[in-house]
């Protein structure tokens, strides 16, 4: 039997079976791949080049180097001034602010992102929640770090309270828990709302079945939680944390204005991205800044891969 396609319209339909949508998928990614390349890829490699390398500009403003100088900033990095070996302090400095407000943080945004998507209690109006919990988060950090600067400053309006009550004032900025508690709290307000949409979704994608099969064979509400919602929930919930554990080592803006730069009282609040921008200005010194950032990227790659493997652990099984 003879075809009833003339020879145009097998030409057409031949040159349509040979489009490779593949091939336009990847040339469609071209402008993404030679972007990061440029702006991301090369200054990381250039990053950990000039680490090695004593790279600075000295008091005349005149630069001093590129001489290399091996593992030189990696050891002076890791050497003990006054018995302090002080990357690991400001190591320990961040860590510590970002476990006293990760913690109430990831609590919270669960318990919040388990009532929202409870299907009893079937809460109205939750796009407008959404919207309230989320709209800390689009506030600049540097405005939030100001607006708690005047407010639990020496003659902010808390002090000012606390006198009109007759009761002693306090330099909230002066001593090292305070100013910790201050920090973290402005990291909690600012990111629970996003951790709590995020564990929405979550939830919301697990299959409403599951949990009516659960009912209906007598499990309760905590029962529910611990042995359905959160095994399901695990791979956004170590999601959530990573990220989390990521933004709060590269924690920078809030303390940074909170105490004008100092890490006052005592360093106690310096982070390290704060003591990179310290290496960097006004000395522009490439090498030491360099060893630090290749030393805050193995920090959070380590932790990162223990989290991962600690949280997942079974996950295969």
């Amino acid at each position: 039997m003879q075809s009833s396609l003339t020879s145009d319209e097998k030409q057409v339909k031949k040159k349509l079976k040979g489009v490779s949508y593949g091939k336009w998928g990847l040339i469609f990614l071209i402008p993404f791949f030679v972007a990061y390349i440029i702006f991301t890829l090369i200054p990381q490699f250039l990053t950990i080049y000039y680490s090695f390398f004593e790279y600075f500009k000295g008091p005349t403003f005149d630069y001093v180097g590129p001489n290399f100088v091996g593992l030189d900033n990696y050891i002076e990095l890791f050497t003990p001034v006054n018995d302090t070996i002080y990357i690991l302090k400001y190591a320990w400095n961040t860590f510590l602010i970002w476990i006293i407000g990760a913690v109430p943080q990831l609590i919270v945004s669960l318990l919040l992102a388990v009532i929202f998507t409870s299907t009893r209690l079937n809460i109205k109006f939750q796009g407008f929640f959404k919207s309230v919990f989320y709209m800390p988060n689009v506030i600049m950090a540097s405005a939030f770090a100001l607006l708690f600067f005047q407010v639990f400053g020496d003659v902010g309006p808390v002090n000012s309270m606390l006198d009109q009550m007759g009761l002693k004032t306090f330099r909230f900025l002066d001593y090292e828990i305070p100013i910790k508690s201050l920090i973290a709290l402005m990291n909690y307000l600012m990111w629970f709302g996003n951790t709590t949409i995020l564990l929405m979704a979550g939830i919301q994608s697990i299959d409403e079945s599951v949990f009516e099969s659960a009912r209906m064979d007598g499990a309760g509400s905590l029962r529910v939680f611990k042995d359905i919602t959160m095994p399901l929930l695990k791979p956004i919930f170590i999601y959530v944390v990573i990220t989390s554990m990521i933004g709060g080592i590269q924690m920078y803006d809030v303390p940074q204005i909170l105490t004008s730069g100092n890490g006052n009282p005592n360093e106690t609040t310096m982070t390290i991205v704060m003591y990179l921008n310290r290496v960097l200005n006004p000395s522009r010194n490439y090498g030491m800044g360099g060893a630090v950032s290749v030393v805050l990227f193995l920090i959070t790659g380590i932790l990162s891969l223990f989290v991962f493997k600690t949280m997942a652990k079974g996950e295969e099984d």
